[in-house]
């Protein structure tokens, strides 16, 4: 039998943490949705200002970046190119924000920001992931 490295709740509130604490640097109002290995929902932190679509827009950018173990921005990326057959694939959200979340190179979550534009929802997404990658090296 093999054993893997889990995301606990303890992660995924660090995690949200520092991607909150870089949303509020630049005065932005997001979604914070960090999910599990099977992409069921671990923790959810909404901005009481942030509008409501963008809960479930966090969460599918999540699942997406752990169904596809890659970060979401690689589909906004090769549909902006013309590669249109990823907006048949199920799940994939082709929007920069979501992050696969990794100890010791395994999957074991993901991270999903939804409430600004595409590139400040990666930029901190990218600030979430290093919250997660900066306890892995200790």
């Amino acid at each position: 039998m093999t054993s893997k490295p889990v995301l606990t709740l303890e992660d995924a509130k660090r995690i949200a943490a520092a991607a909150d604490a870089e949303a509020v640097r630049h005065n932005w109002r997001v979604v914070v949705a960090v999910v599990d290995d099977g992409g069921h929902l671990l923790y959810l932190q909404r901005n009481h200002e942030t509008q409501f679509g963008s809960v479930e827009t966090a969460i599918a950018k999540a699942y997406a970046a752990i169904a596809f173990q890659r970060p979401t921005k690689s589909s906004e990326d090769a549909v902006m190119s013309g590669r249109l057959i990823h907006l048949a694939l199920p799940s994939v959200i082709p929007a920069e924000g979501g992050v696969p979340l990794l100890i010791d190179g395994i999957a074991v979550g993901a991270l999903g920001i939804s409430g600004v534009r595409s590139p400040e929802d990666g930029l901190i997404a990218a600030a979430g992931q290093a919250a997660l990658q900066k306890k892995d090296s200790q």
